[in-house]
């Protein structure tokens, strides 16, 4: 059903989807824009949520930023002037929103279980870049795996994994 209304900017008639009413009411609550689908959406969700999990305990240092992109690098096959482009547009999406839903539902809707355990390993890397875990990081990350449908059990496994890493760099 549409409803006709006539348009504050002009003489014409619109409909409310033409009006834009219900789409930009959609984009508020699900913070999504309308590109919502473009392909590097993806990576773009995935960073702006390790930036999230580096930023979560009021200080974003060296360290967290090197993990975030040493681990986007791997991940994505990406480097150089694209993964700066990256960096840049998640800092822009994690400073824009608190939102986690709209990110979680975007990477459950394109990744695996299996790749969402590793997004939760990729967080857990960032929160123990610096030698230490926040509770504000710890809770973050409760938060995303339950929204990525990762159950605490692969939680776990995928934070023991992120230590062990973590001690052989430090190691080596």
């Amino acid at each position: 059903m549409s409803v006709a209304l006539a348009c504050p900017l002009s003489n014409a008639r619109c409909s409310l989807k033409e009006h834009g009413l219900f789409g930009k009411l959609k984009e508020l609550l699900t913070g999504a824009g309308p590109a919502a689908d473009d392909a590097g959406d993806l990576r773009l969700a995935v960073a702006a949520l390790l930036i999230e999990a580096g930023t979560m305990d009021e200080r974003f240092e060296d360290k967290e930023r090197s993990m975030i992109l040493a681990l986007l690098k791997q991940r994505f096959q990406i480097d150089g002037s694209e993964l700066d482009e990256l960096m840049a547009a998640a800092q822009k999406r994690s400073e824009a929103s608190e939102q986690y839903y709209p990110l979680t539902d975007l990477i459950c809707k394109r990744m695996s279980g299996p790749e969402r355990v590793e997004v939760i390993e990729m967080l857990w890397s960032v929160a123990y870049a610096d030698g230490e875990l926040d509770a504000y990081e710890d809770s973050l990350i409760r938060q995303v795996a339950a929204l990525l449908q990762v159950s605490d059990r692969d939680r776990a496994y995928a934070r023991q994994r992120a230590i062990a890493a973590s001690s052989k760099t430090a190691e080596g």
